[in-house]
C-alpha cells in the first residue's frame, strides 16, 4: 500500500506538464559557482577582510579610518587584479592614477563605490599623520560599515559568480537530423 503523501504527490505531477529541459531558463535562477579569481586578487581580499577586522578594533578614531580606508583601497586593487590586462607592448607610462581613478573604467558598477572612498583619501591622509580630529568616532564608524558592504561586494563579484544552467542538447532529437 502507498503511503497518503507519496500519492499525492504523484497527483500534483501529474496535474501539470513536466519542466521542459530544452526551453527557456527564464523562471530558472542562477546558481552560484565559484569562479578562478586570480591568487593575487584573492590574496587582497583576505587582507582586505584582515584589515577591517583590525579597524574594529583599534581604538583610536584616526587609526580606525585609516586602517579601514586601507582596507577598501585593498579591496579595490582586488578588482583591478582581477580585471586589467597587462598591455601587449610596452607603452610609455602616463601620469599615475590612483585606484580611484581607475576603478570605474575596470568596473563601472563600482563607480559609486570609487567616488565614495575617494572622497575619504584626504582624511585618511590627515589621520594616517596622527592630526587630532582628522577623523571623529562617527566617522571611522560609517566608514567600517561601508568597507565591509563594499568588501561583500567584490567578493561576490569576483569569487562568486552567477551561472544560469545551460539547456541540455540532444543530439538525437527529429528534425535535427539531415535528410
Amino acid at each position: 500500500m502507498a503511503h497518503p503523501s507519496a500519492a499525492a504527490a504523484r497527483r500534483r505531477r501529474a496535474a501539470g506538464p513536466a519542466p521542459s529541459l530544452t526551453g527557456p531558463a527564464s523562471d530558472v535562477h542562477p546558481v552560484l559557482r565559484r569562479a578562478t579569481a586570480p591568487p593575487a586578487a584573492l590574496d587582497l581580499l583576505a587582507q582586505a577582510r584582515a584589515g577591517l577586522d583590525e579597524a574594529a578594533v583599534l581604538e583610536t578614531s584616526n587609526e580606525r579610518y585609516a586602517t579601514a580606508h586601507l582596507a577598501a583601497l585593498r579591496t579595490a586593487a582586488a578588482v583591478l587584479a582581477a580585471r586589467v590586462q597587462p598591455e601587449p607592448t610596452a607603452r610609455r607610462r602616463g601620469r599615475i592614477r590612483s585606484a580611484w581613478e581607475v576603478l570605474p573604467e575596470i568596473a563601472p558598477e563600482l563607480t559609486e563605490w570609487s567616488a565614495l572612498f575617494a572622497s575619504g583619501a584626504r582624511r585618511r591622509a590627515r589621520a594616517e599623520a596622527g592630526i587630532q580630529g582628522a577623523a571623529t568616532r562617527r566617522d571611522a564608524d560609517d566608514l567600517i560599515r561601508d568597507v565591509a558592504m563594499f568588501l561583500r561586494l567584490v567578493e561576490r563579484m569576483l569569487v562568486l559568480q552567477p551561472v544560469l544552467p545551460q539547456p541540455r542538447q540532444d543530439p538525437e532529437r527529429p528534425g535535427d537530423r539531415a535528410g
